[in-house]
């Protein structure tokens, strides 16, 4: 399926389940992608994750139904997923800056969060730099840390921090961060800091896991982190993937590759700092 025909068909499927538990893992499903992709590539081009999206529609369509008149407080917290109308109440004042009564009343009006409408704007003139490689399988060692989909843009960075504090950066450095999602339940993934295999890194606290072989979109990066890695993986959602006729997402794999960062006078600020981001591919 068509990247940007996803997405559009990942927020149908969401509109027409507002009133459902929904999780990362089904709304993938429905439209055929990793949840690992699924829900990066979401944020990307939508600014919220599928999480945020869902608790602002729910919000703002309970808001619609308290100002036309209908339904109590505790049944529209039923309805929209709250375990109580309290927890109801509480979201509801966050979101629109007023409480149920109020908005009921009219004495103040709800914000309005609309459906969201995907419309993608490709320029020409100017093509991402990749190679498709096939890659055998890579015996990594690392520190890995199970971190909920919608956290990841925090909790990814919080522990690098966290490596780099314990210690266990002179063990191993960090050549590489991967993202597992394959065989998850759609609400994690596990995400690893690792370097390439080698017995004397094999110590208490660290595992070995094996890269599968794959045949990968290899995107090199030029410029101090994080923003080139930042701006690459947006180009790659926003650009490679919806204009790409040939590849498409394989696995629910990501991997990003990092030289030293001794190696720059600036370390990984450095103006020729180089790394990769490894996806991995299979023909349409």
């Amino acid at each position: 399926m068509d990247w940007t025909e996803a997405i559009t068909r990942a927020i149908a499927y969401m509109e027409d389940h507002l009133t459902e538990e929904l999780t990362v893992q089904q709304i993938a499903d429905e439209v055929h992608f990793s949840p690992l992709y699924f829900q990066k590539g979401f944020v990307i081009l939508c600014g919220y994750t599928p999480s945020e999206y869902l608790r602002n529609r729910r919000l703002t369509e309970a808001a619609r139904e308290l100002t036309n008149g209908g339904g109590k407080v505790i049944d529209l917290a039923l309805k929209y997923g709250y375990e109580s109308p309290d927890s109801f109440t509480k979201a509801f004042v966050r979101f629109h800056g007023c409480t149920p009564a109020e908005a009921r009343s009219g004495s103040k009006k709800p914000r309005i969060f609309a459906p969201l409408r995907i419309h993608i704007q490709l320029k020409g003139g100017f093509r991402m730099d990749y190679k498709i490689m096939d890659k055998p399988a890579i015996k990594l060692i690392g520190c890995s840390k199970m971190i909920p989909f919608n956290e990841g843009m925090t909790q990814c960075p919080a522990f690098w921090d966290e490596h780099m504090a314990s210690g266990r950066s002179k063990i191993v450095m960090g050549e590489y961060a991967v993202c597992f999602d394959e065989n998850m339940d759609g609400k994690c993934f596990k995400y690893m800091i690792a370097d390439a295999y080698a017995p004397e890194k094999d110590q208490p606290g660290f595992e070995a896991v094996t890269l599968p072989a794959h045949t990968w979109a290899v995107f090199p990066c030029l410029g101090p982190m994080p923003q080139v890695l930042q701006d690459t993986t947006r180009r790659i959602f926003s650009e490679w993937l919806p204009e790409n006729k040939e590849y498409e997402i394989a696995a629910g794999i990501s991997v990003e590759y990092y030289t030293d960062p001794m190696d720059y006078p600036k370390g990984p600020k450095d103006e020729k700092y180089y790394c990769e981001v490894w996806v991995p591919v299979k023909r349409k």
